[in-house]
């Protein structure tokens, strides 16, 4: 790159949703070094209205913006960029033919991790330095008939292409951010560059506890050299697919935190070390004058919304095999707690009927939902960032969203670690 490129890090943002990650990267962004979004793209596959790329153009208009399904996007459409980041769905990513015949890996239709690696694949040379990747926290654990078998195939095919990887679980909240919600973030550098080369001068407790890019961000408790779970990957994804942690299904292989370089991983479990505010759900509700008058619940209704967050037995039968059995649920806060961060926002969190999981505050003694713009703020969107669909809508695709603090502290310290 010139000079003045050396200054922007070309970024482009798959899966991008109504662009959190975007967002994030923006924040650190200035007039001398940051991130430029290059290439976006955002395809629902279900829907044939396709709200969340509606909302990505409305607020970041349509240039460089494709809505398709990624599976047939020709790669060279795609260009050359520093920086690929995006959240990704947690999968089955299983493969049916070798490493050893990379042109011929086989997973499921469908399966977008394979979409990632097709353009690091055809990218070759050109290929992005940097991934910085979202996924849901039960990804270090899947299958549950082989517990790590899928991240195993995701680190052991990076490793293919001469990526070193770490990661890290955070739960949002345990750093001051107002929500409870716990994702695993991956970043992977290439071969040569200063973040990849920092890894081989250091040991294992000094990497996770100290070195790494996430514990730099997110800082954690010094991890003991013998609390930490050491191990090899092969490079045959037929054969982990086959055989990852076969004889030990139930027996964890990774753990919160983590890294890999040529096919060695290390992991640990991690304890937050932070010392700053926590944020309280009070802190992020509207004016109860702006907040609209279907979102309050009256005494009839509040009745079945008690009942959905109580403690309850339910005698059920399963349709296949006709056997009984009993489901039981705890009880939950209710409503919920104004001094804490909030619990997890779902995509069912639209909509005015009695859920257990939807949030209910009450304010000045009156029971409500949660309106978009509270639930844009607790994943640090700006206000009506979503406005545009129905409020049902918008609170899906926040369900859908991350937390845009945590990954503008992961750009602040990038900026300061990768190459420009």
């Amino acid at each position: 790159m010139s000079t003045q490129e050396s200054k922007t890090i070309k970024t482009v943002e798959l899966f991008a949703g109504v662009g959190g990650f975007r967002i994030g990267l923006e924040k650190v962004s200035n007039d001398k070094v940051g991130f430029a979004i290059t290439w976006s793209n955002q395809w629902e596959p279900s829907t044939k209205t396709q709200h969340a790329s509606d909302v990505y153009c409305a607020r970041f208009g349509f240039e460089n913006h494709s809505n398709e399904d990624i599976a047939q996007v020709d790669v060279s459409d795609i260009p050359e960029h520093d920086l690929l980041v995006g959240g990704f769905p947690c999968q089955d990513y299983s493969v049916a033919s070798t490493l050893k015949n990379s042109h011929g890996i086989v997973g499921k239709k469908g399966v977008l991790w394979w979409e990632i690696y097709r353009i690091l694949l055809e990218k070759k040379e050109k290929a992005p330095k940097y991934l910085l990747l979202e996924n849901v926290d039960r990804l270090l654990k899947s299958p549950a008939s082989q517990r790590g078998r899928d991240f195993a195939i995701i680190l052991a095919s990076l490793n293919a292409l001469d990526y070193a990887v770490e990661w890290r679980v955070i739960n949002a909240s345990e750093y001051g951010m107002p929500q409870r919600r716990r994702r695993v973030f991956i970043l992977a550098y290439k071969r040569g560059t200063k973040l990849y080369n920092k890894l081989s001068v250091s040991s294992p407790s000094e990497i996770l506890s100290e070195t790494s890019l996430f514990s730099k961000t997110f800082p954690i408790k010094k991890i003991e050299t013998e609390k930490i779970i050491s191990n090899s990957l092969e490079d045959d994804l037929v054969s982990i697919t086959e055989n990852f942690n076969r004889e030990t299904p139930k027996k964890n292989a990774f753990w919160e935190t983590g890294y890999m370089m040529a096919g060695h991983y290390h992991t640990a479990r991690v304890e937050v070390d932070y010392k700053g505010e926590l944020s309280k759900l009070g802190d992020f509700l509207v004016d109860e004058k702006d907040v609209p008058v279907e979102f309050y619940i009256n005494d009839e209704e509040l009745e079945k919304w008690q009942y959905q967050k109580g403690a309850k037995s339910i005698e059920r039968v399963n349709k296949t095999t006709g056997h009984c059995y009993t489901y039981s649920e705890g009880s939950m806060g209710f409503p919920d707690a104004l001094d804490k961060p909030s619990r997890t926002i779902i995509t069912g969190e639209g909509g005015a009927s009695a859920s257990r999981f939807k949030h209910v505050v009450c304010v000045n003694g009156q029971h409500r939902r949660l309106t978009p713009i509270e639930l844009e703020r607790l994943n640090m969107f700006p206000d009506n960032h979503t406005l545009g669909v129905t409020d049902s809508k918008r609170a899906f695709l926040m369900g859908n969203a991350l937390v845009v603090g945590i990954v503008e502290r992961i750009a602040k310290t990038l900026l300061d670690e990768v190459d420009l």
